[in-house]
């Protein structure tokens, strides 16, 4: 049993495990609004890792701390944080930024990160690997927080991959956030409020890729979240995202997160597929079993387990709204789902890539319509166009964890002969591996193939811009003008302007704004990228460039 610490929020006296998140705590406390929004809305936890900003909170006097990413301690003062903070004098940053020149640099400790950074440091070459969680892992590792025992099988192959890397000679820096990156390279980074410079000789990103919502009336308000963030707060902190629970998406990963929330006590009344039911796909079914049988099976028995638990699971069903009332949320869903009355509402619908530090690169991308995303140029050992620079995993295009393992190893091998001046050497099977996971993360595609949600499906009061509360009524006018772009649309109504940097409005925005001029979607059609890509203390990107001044001169 971990150890207990003592913290205060809004000036009541709160008790948390040792080790759990801001927004685990007061979850487990019933709270959900951690912050007011535009116009005195009330914002909680959306995603969970770092990327929407939303659950804000004041930190001992100090504004703008992500709840999802800040650590409990004892005695802090933690106080929902208002509309327009007080800022306050900035938190001291030491002076000289911590500068690295590693042989390779590897961004994200995720399946693709982590595997990169050992197949390159097992060629005797010098890897440095950052990532934004005290413990790496990513988001199909999912780490548990000190304190607590591993869950499964998942979590412990994590936990043997981190330690591999560890114990290979890979240094890692942990809680470490990118905001800039620039031709050399040279990644611009904060950790801990120290101002971090990296100038590597090759870089492999390895950022993966975050949830995509649905915008139905209603998804901005405290208790809905990204299926993946209630998968964190369980897996990561033992934490129940509520005791009554709806799930709402497409893909395997409801279910899977249905299953687990189940097994921890929780009340899952509704989990809302769009797709048809898999049995009324029998070939996509069996290519998936040919091709993987184990993971099949083990998709079959989680759908088995939840029928014999008595969760519902409606197929063919959408959200459609949610709303606030007495005890909760009501979420409304067209199909087969009714209404129900829970504390979350979790919700599912794809992954878009986190391709930030690729773009600000000059790396080239392709738009593909069947999953609607930019995905990076590579060469066949996952090199972008930009030389030097490498990109495995979800990042360039979703392709699954087994496929980001394998292209880790590929890439990593592939940076370390390029530092050391050698030629590369194969990967025996390595190829073989790749088609075999590509061809079941294919088959599962189209087990799961549902029509998604176009722009006119979006009800004019829904806010497609969330961190600045902006309708899509409100876009219609800009976006339909003679000649619109997309940086038209962000100057005249600021959306793409807020913290998240465009992240969840920019995909919907750069596909309807393709359709009004007629022309096909690519990354022009998308906000262009701009440093800092996500906020960062004024103070630390002072210091970097005063660093980078003086090795200048």
């Amino acid at each position: 049993m971990t150890d207990t610490v003592v913290f205060r929020f809004d000036g009541k006296e709160s008790t948390a495990p040792t080790g759990v998140s801001l927004a685990a705590a007061l979850t487990a406390e019933g709270i959900r609004s951690f912050r007011e929004g535009p116009g005195g809305s009330k914002r909680g936890m959306f995603c969970g890792m770092g990327v929407c900003q939303e659950c804000l909170v004041d930190v001992d006097g100090h504004p703008n701390q992500r709840a999802c990413m800040t650590k409990v301690a004892s005695d802090l003062t933690v106080r929902t944080q208002t509309a327009r903070p007080t800022l306050t004098a900035p938190s001291q940053v030491p002076h000289e930024p911590l500068i690295e020149a590693p042989d390779i640099l590897v961004v994200g400790g995720g399946v693709g990160g982590l595997s990169a950074a050992i197949a390159a440091v097992q060629q005797g070459v010098r890897v440095l690997l950052v990532d934004e969680r005290a413990t790496p892992g990513g988001q199909f590792y999912k780490q548990a927080s000190a304190g607590f025992s591993v869950l499964d099988k998942q979590q412990s192959d994590g936990a043997a991959l981190l330690d591999e890397a560890v114990q290979g000679g890979v240094r890692l820096l942990d809680e470490t956030e990118i905001w800039g990156a620039f031709t050399g390279p040279e990644i611009y980074a904060t950790r801990r409020s120290q101002a971090v410079i990296i100038r590597p000789r090759v870089l492999i990103v390895a950022t993966g890729a975050y949830e995509q919502p649905r915008f139905v009336p209603g998804w901005q308000l405290p208790g809905v979240m990204t299926t993946g963030a209630a998968q964190t707060l369980w897996r990561s902190y033992r934490t129940l995202p509520g005791r009554r629970i709806a799930l709402f998406g497409n893909g395997p990963l409801n279910l899977q997160v249905a299953d687990e929330l189940r097994s921890g006590g929780a009340e899952v009344l509704l989990v809302g597929e769009e797709a048809p039911a898999p049995w009324t796909r029998p070939v996509a079914a069996l290519q998936m079993f040919m091709t993987s049988p184990g993971l099949a099976r083990d998709g079959l028995s989680m759908l088995r387990r939840l029928q014999r638990s008595g969760v519902p699971v409606r197929f063919k069903t959408v959200l459609s709204r949610v709303e606030p009332v007495d005890g909760g949320l009501r979420a409304t869903a067209d199909g087969a789902g009714g209404e129900v009355i829970v504390d979350a509402v979790c919700m599912n619908y794809g992954f878009q890539p986190q391709n930030e530090i690729l773009r600000l690169l000059g790396a080239d991308f392709s738009y593909s319509d069947r999953h609607g995303q930019l995905s990076c140029r590579r060469s066949e050992y996952f090199e972008t166009t930009v030389e030097g620079i490498f990109a495995v995993g979800d990042c360039c295009g979703l392709g699954g964890a087994p496929a980001a393992g394998v292209e880790g190893q590929v890439a990593g091998r592939a940076a370390a002969a390029r530092v050391l001046g050698r030629q590369l050497v194969p990967i025996a099977g390595a190829a073989r591996r790749l088609r075999q996971h590509r061809a079941f993360q294919a088959a599962l595609w189209r087990l799961f193939e549902a029509r998604g949600q176009g722009y006119d499906d979006i009800a004019p009061e829904t806010l497609i811009c969330r961190c600045e509360s902006v309708t899509r009524s409100e876009i219609d006018s800009p976006a339909e003008e003679p000649g619109a772009e997309i940086g038209g649309v962000k100057r005249a109504t600021r959306a793409g302007m807020g913290r998240c940097q465009g992240r969840y409005c920019a995909h919907v925005l750069a596909k309807h704004m393709a359709l009004v001029r007629g022309k096909r979607v690519d990354e022009s059609a998308y906000f262009a990228p701009r440093v800092p890509i996500k906020p960062v203390p004024v103070a630390s990107v002072l210091a970097a460039q005063e660093a980078s001044a003086r090795d200048e001169t």
